[in-house]
């Protein structure tokens, strides 16, 4: 019998959510994604000091701080992509996330980075908070051939939103739904199909499959193997090398939980948010609110720290 690493990848693409290139080379994903944490940790260890020197030669004397951290994330991507067949996600600044124009620049300036190191616009996705200005940004972006991932995201209304704007693929945070149900309620259960981050993400996948998006579903942000065998058979997963490691030790039968076929029998309506609507669903939705404005200040948070870390090599 495989083990439940491979067995899942028989039906799941599965991405390396880790900016430990010896982790990526260990559990052979198709993708990797990272983020302004996951770097940060990475850019502070010692084996990748020379990405850190390499990025502010790179980027010059003269270079803003958040010019250097673009090279910084390129430079990271670079070597991701040397690894993994796939694609890679690289992240806007999360300071970014209520300016549709600041976006826009900030996507087309890494994918001009990427490009000048002769890296095709197909095996990038830009990484940009799920707010109603990062899902117009990121409209306008895929119209230019430079496809998105969005992240930060907690909520249908926010999938629906992605998906009428053409994104090529969305992060439903698991892990971080769960957290705040839990925090709100210690004694439930939420084991299993009971978990809510496992129910919005297949609510999602089967709303897309059903009415036909296009549109990529990865979840994200798991907190225990369970959470990930739940979501078989998601277009993606995007998984912690913990967890990895926990699935490729495992050699228990994995069944497909989400499947195209069931989806398009599911008795749905179609919906359509617009700016007033989405605004309106998200205030509605406090769990939502709550976690995507943490996210966006959590990262934040990390970029300000590679700054001080950037500013502190270059003396």
């Amino acid at each position: 019998m495989p083990n439940q690493l491979d067995q899942l990848k028989q039906f799941t693409t599965v991405v390396a959510d880790t900016g430990d290139f010896q982790s990526m080379k260990v559990f052979a994903p198709r993708d990797a994604t990272t983020n302004p944490s996951l770097i940060l940790k990475a850019a502070a260890m010692p084996e990748y000091a020379a990405l850190l020197e390499k990025a502010i030669q790179d980027a010059g004397a003269s270079a803003r701080l958040d010019q250097v951290i673009d090279r910084l994330l390129v430079v990271f991507g670079l070597e991701i992509l040397k690894i993994v067949p796939g694609r890679v996600s690289s992240e806007v600044d999360a300071r970014l996330s209520f300016d549709t124009t600041g976006t826009l620049a900030k996507a087309r300036e890494i994918i001009a980075l990427y490009e000048k190191a002769g890296v095709p616009r197909d095996r990038v996705l830009i990484k940009i908070a799920s707010t109603w200005e990062g899902i117009k940004a990121a409209e306008v972006l895929e119209k230019e051939g430079i496809h998105c991932n969005l992240t930060l995201l907690f909520s249908f209304a926010q999938a629906v939103a992605c998906a009428e704007a053409g994104i090529q693929l969305i992060s439903p945070f698991v892990g971080r739904i769960l957290d705040w149900h839990k925090a709100k309620n210690p004694t439930a259960d939420f084991a299993g199909a009971k978990d809510p981050g496992v129910q919005s993400v297949t609510q999602i996948y089967t709303y897309y499959k059903k009415f036909g998006y296009k549109t990529e579903v990865m979840g994200a942000s798991f907190r225990n193997t369970g959470e990930i065998l739940e979501l078989a058979g998601c277009d993606l997963l995007t998984i912690a090398p913990t967890l990895l490691a926990e699935l490729a030790k495992s050699d228990a039968p994995l069944e497909r939980k989400l499947d195209p076929k069931c989806a398009a029998a599911a008795d749905l309506k179609k919906v359509s948010f617009d700016e007033k609507g989405f605004r309106f669903a998200m205030n509605e939705d406090a769990m939502a609110t709550e976690k995507t404005a943490e996210g966006i200040r959590l990262f934040s948070a990390d970029i300000v720290k590679l700054e001080q870390l950037i500013a502190q090599k270059r003396g």
